[in-house]
């Protein structure tokens, strides 16, 4: 099982990757790493967070994919209907754009830290982006 750490400011979380699910998401995913950027406040989706991923030239197909994601579930969209994203739910949240619904490949579930989720949002939503750094552990 290969655990990704995940550090915005000073919150630290864990992750897994969902590889078994999501096998062609997740390596998508490790070529990024270690990740490093900015994630700011959703403006559609309701309580999330997101990391814009505009120059990834990621393209992937749909792969336990949902609209639906609960907190800890992240979600990588390919981009098409919208830019690329990493898209992290800490709510009740739809995952959409300002042209609709979208689906995001649910690739990796955050495992500890996951409580830390709401403060998070919270902070990134009254102060701001955040940094946010994604690694191998």
């Amino acid at each position: 099982m290969t655990r990704i750490q995940i550090v915005v400011s000073e919150f630290r979380l864990e992750a897994r990757l969902e590889s078994e699910l999501a096998p062609t998401t997740c390596d998508a995913f490790a070529k990024l790493l270690p990740l490093t950027s900015r994630l700011i406040h959703v403006r559609w989706s309701g309580e999330a967070v997101w990391i814009p991923m505009d120059d990834a030239g990621l393209e992937l197909e749909f792969e336990n994919h949902t609209s639906h994601p609960l907190p800890g579930q992240v979600l990588l969209y390919a981009g098409g209907y919208n830019e690329a994203e990493i898209f992290m739910p800490y709510g009740g949240c739809l995952f959409s754009s300002k042209v609709g619904q979208l689906a995001g490949n649910h690739f990796l579930t955050i495992t500890d830290g996951v409580e830390m989720l709401g403060a998070i949002g919270e902070r990134v939503l009254w102060e701001g982006a955040q940094p946010i750094t994604m690694e191998l552990v």
